[in-house]
């Protein structure tokens, strides 16, 4: 059976289009790359109580959730306090990372302060991941991933991420171009997800103003886990339309 993952996005910054979210993305690709599907991604507040309400929905209908934002060292940067509330779960200070910011901070000729300690409260009992590329560790609690919002970092950490997530899976995936339109072939990509039900088909309209007959109209996408049953649906699609309809090398 397919892992799905869900994501939530915190952040009031992201709610009101100061800040543009640059995540999701990039979380889709690494995870559909690692034979996981997200299958949801909300937006919250940052609320601690908000915060732990969604992940209690999206981790008990999910094998994995990543959260993005909300994990510096100001007053709105609750999302560890929200997870712990979802565990029922206290946050403690991790003196190793205590250690860490002292020194760094030492480093830039600063001292620290309770507010720069914050970042050393980890969820308790929660797996602190380190890899050789990542020196400050991932939280890990249960099936929820923390994740900075920082894009930069959150992909950094993501990356280091992978040999944790991987179990082998993978999609696999076939592309049709065609020169449909997108209405009429809309009832013939319905009966192919019917028939072939773990197979997961896209249908992707091309609106580009120079496009001419020598480009595509519709894109038709075929996604899933079993080599045969993707095959199976791109070849119906194939054999249902006239091959005048599709389009080599687009």
């Amino acid at each position: 059976m397919t892992r799905t993952a869900a994501a939530l996005v915190i952040g009031n910054e992201i709610l009101t289009g100061k800040i543009e979210e640059q995540n999701v993305a990039y979380l889709a690709r690494q995870l559909f790359e690692l034979g996981i599907a997200l299958h949801r991604v909300v937006m919250c507040v940052d609320d601690a109580e908000v915060i732990a309400h969604d992940l209690n929905v999206m981790r008990a209908n999910h094998d994995w959730v990543f959260t993005s934002g909300g994990v510096g060292p100001t007053h709105d940067d609750v999302t560890l306090a929200g997870v712990a509330r979802a565990f029922g779960r206290r946050l403690v200070r991790d003196e190793s990372l205590a250690d860490l910011i002292r020194g760094w901070h030492a480093r830039q000729g600063r001292d620290v302060n309770e507010h720069h300690l914050r970042m050393a409260d980890v969820v308790e009992g929660a797996e602190q991941y380190r890899s050789e590329s990542m020196r400050w560790p991932v939280q890990l609690v249960d099936n929820v991933v923390v994740l900075p919002g920082v894009p930069e970092i959150f992909r950094t950490k993501l990356d280091a991420l992978r040999e944790r997530l991987d179990e082998g899976e993978r999609f696999v995936g076939r592309t049709v171009y065609t020169l449909c339109d997108e209405g009429d072939i809309a009832e013939l990509l319905a009966e192919i997800e019917a028939r072939f039900t773990d197979v997961s088909v896209g249908s992707y309209p091309r609106f580009a103003r120079d496009a001419d007959d020598s480009g595509y109209r519709t894109k038709i996408t075929f996604d899933g886990t079993d080599d045969a049953a993707v095959d199976g649906a791109e070849a119906m699609l194939r054999e249902r339309l006239s091959p005048d309809l599709v389009v080599s090398g687009a």
